[in-house]
């Protein structure tokens, strides 16, 4: 397949393209207008590939996205570009307005026109794949179930509200329009090339800096974590045999504690890279005021991909959070950069005000 992948520099969509290239062969076009947590380093594995190819463009300028999937003649498309951090769309809501739901917008009328332009067996075969959060959910007591595809949307974010919006639109343009759209709604992705402000890769960089490691309030609130090559495998399994019209929830069967995580990596840590003071990692361990919002739980039921779609995870969250801690360890010069040029480790997400 010739597959279009949006937001292909980032955190899954970089996983995405090394996934789709170096193991099941496709051609992959990765369109990304490289933003601050978009590095074309994450690709240097397949970036001399001839199956792969990069375009800089922006999701919002339609015409150069239609101009794009005609001029690869693409077979699908894989939407991930999206601005992703909660505390960032906190802080400053109006890019996640205008990437997130006008740029969806942008991107459907762009592949609406693509595929209108498409052979009858062609159109039949091309796919609109829309990625998501379980975060549009909204919060999860505790005492409760799982979320399911129908479980009704709730978002309490800048961030998970937009991402409600985009995921409406898709939805919208599948039964107005025809356009043979899938959507995927995904738990908390942790594994290589994460940029460095999400939970797991600040929390062994601030450890390895000996910075302090901030937990939110009291550090009980719940994810579901799946290890983003598991991620990989399964948008492929809805990309190329998902039913149109179709959503599908795609998480790890690994609820975790914030604090449980932060500890297991620090126990990591102190086994494989021991401070030179000889305490535990732990030690750095800072309990920090909530941010706004927090919802206590996000839990997904897979069910439905697993019995309709015969996908599963093949990572634990103990397998994966050590192989991503071996990593981070080996791959300095990676994530090094980034900390010094595009994000210091200062906290995100406590404005008084949107702007």
């Amino acid at each position: 397949m010739k597959v279009l992948v949006t937001g292909g520099a980032g955190f899954i969509g970089s996983a995405v393209c090394r996934h789709l290239v170096g193991t099941s062969g496709d051609f992959v076009v990765n369109v990304d207008c490289l933003t601050y947590a978009g590095t074309l380093t994450s690709l240097r594995e397949i970036e001399n590939n001839a199956q792969y190819s990069f375009e800089r463009a922006d999701i919002r300028d339609g015409e150069a996205m239609l101009e794009i999937m005609r001029r690869h003649d693409v077979d699908a498309l894989m939407h991930l570009a999206a601005e992703s951090h909660v505390d960032r769309s906190i802080d400053g809501p109006s890019q996640f307005i205008e990437t997130n739901i006008l740029g969806t917008f942008q991107l459907l009328n762009a592949a609406l026109e693509y595929w209108r332009e498409l052979p009858e067996d062609r159109q039949k075969s091309f796919r609109f794949h829309h990625i998501s959060t379980d975060e549009v959910y909204g919060d999860l007591p505790f005492d409760s179930g799982l979320f399911t595809e129908q479980t009704p949307y709730a978002p309490s974010s800048p961030y998970s509200a937009s991402k409600a919006s985009s995921d409406h639109l898709a939805r919208a343009w599948h039964e107005t329009y025809g356009l043979p759209v899938v959507i995927s709604n995904c738990s908390n992705n942790y594994g290589y090339y994460h940029f460095p402000e999400k939970l797991i890769p600040l929390v062994i960089i601030n450890a390895l800096e000996e910075k302090p490691l901030p937990v939110y309030g009291s550090g009980k609130n719940v994810r579901d974590w799946l290890f983003v090559e598991d991620h990989a495998r399964a948008l492929e399994t809805v990309v190329k045999t998902g039913k149109p019209g179709e959503s599908y929830n795609i998480g790890g069967n690994s609820e975790q504690q914030n604090i449980d995580v932060v500890e297991a990596v620090c126990a990591l840590l102190d086994k494989r890279k021991p401070r030179a003071s000889g305490r535990p990692y732990s030690d750095l361990i800072t309990f920090v005021s909530d941010r706004p919002g927090h919802d206590r739980r996000y839990a997904i039921d897979a069910s439905k991909i697993k019995t309709e779609l015969g996908w599963e995870p093949l990572e634990s969250f103990e397998s994966g959070l050590a192989k991503t801690v071996d990593w981070y360890l080996a791959n300095q010069w990676w994530w090094e950069p980034l900390r010094k040029e595009r994000y210091s480790g200062d906290r995100l997400g406590s404005a008084k005000q949107a702007s």
